[in-house]
């Protein structure tokens, strides 16, 4: 039991959402079922190594502590050990790799080798962007470059990656797609790093909201999410065929009133339960695209 909470399954909607928008886009060429399966299996694995990590981590630098707002994590509660988490990361990062191995080779089995070699590279890299969040004195979200790595790993690959995968091929139009759930992604962390401004500055975890302030981020957080959607809105613009393909902007009615409750806020642990309508709405949103691509086929 320990160990399901400390992989968070909670935090694996928003990861799973750029491989399910993959999904969606793929239904334009030939959708390989088995090869969709594995990339919801593979994006686990990675996203359940990154909470292992997040909670080693975090608790080895002293950021996990009776300050921080949220539920408190396994080795905080002393319920996992500094060498059982070691000995989990090790194990889940082994998992990650076969995964993401066996996906690389089964999606470009009939491509050029360097598409294999491509995805292959991408996996090793998604195993060090997981641990290197937070575990090591070069941690990168303890110096600002996490939304970055969210932007690049939960949207670009994430969406683009498995579109690759799954059908074959990729065009133009679904990077509108893959950036908005990438800006999403951007803004469950702004979020996250909003809610722990004061905790993260006392334990010098420079996030973006840290070095820009509240009000700034705030401003910041406006425009990841309204880009995200004005993304959307334009490549089902340029691309739906049906009214199908206009289900995704159901979850838009949640994420404005989120946006209103986020300004007028004062109190950053009043935010938390906004981290969950926010990761679920992006993964709402990928789920209807899905829905409506595949109604319209």
């Amino acid at each position: 039991m320990k160990w399901i909470k400390a992989a968070r399954l909670r935090t694996l909607p928003l990861s799973l959402a750029g491989i399910v928008m993959g999904g969606a886009l793929s239904f334009s060429g030939e959708f390989n079922t088995t090869i969709f399966w594995l990339c919801i299996a593979t994006a686990t694995a990675f996203q359940v190594l990154s909470n292992y990590a997040n909670d080693y981590g975090d608790f080895a630098k002293g950021t996990d502590n009776d300050n921080r707002v949220g539920p408190k994590r396994t080795m905080q509660a002393g319920l996992i050990s500094k060498k059982e988490m070691k000995t989990a990361l090790v194990i889940t990062s082994i998992i990650s790799l076969a995964l993401g191995g066996y996906l690389s080779y089964l999606g470009t089995q009939l491509m050029e080798t360097k598409f294999l070699i491509l995805f292959l590279v991408l996996g090793v890299l998604s195993v060090v962007a997981a641990i290197k969040y937070t575990v090591g004195k070069s941690a990168y979200g303890y110096s600002g470059l996490g939304d970055l790595f969210v932007f690049l790993f939960f949207g670009l690959v994430g969406v683009l990656g498995s579109k690759f995968l799954i059908s074959g091929e990729l065009s133009g139009y679904e990077i509108l797609p893959a950036f908005s759930i990438g800006l999403f992604s951007m803004a469950v962390l702004n979020l996250n790093n909003m809610r722990d401004e004061h905790n993260d500055k006392e334990n010098n975890k420079n996030t973006l909201v840290v070095k820009m302030g509240l009000k700034k981020a705030k401003i910041y957080h406006y425009i990841l999410i309204l880009v995200g959607m004005g993304l959307l809105l334009i490549h089902s613009y340029l691309t739906a065929e049906t009214i199908w393909q206009w289900l995704f902007t159901i979850p838009f009615i949640i994420l404005v009133k989120h946006l209103f409750f986020v300004k007028k806020t004062i109190e950053n642990r009043a935010l938390d339960p906004e981290l969950k309508k926010v990761a679920l709405s992006t993964f709402l949103i990928s789920i209807l695209t899905f829905l409506g691509i595949y109604l319209s086929c």
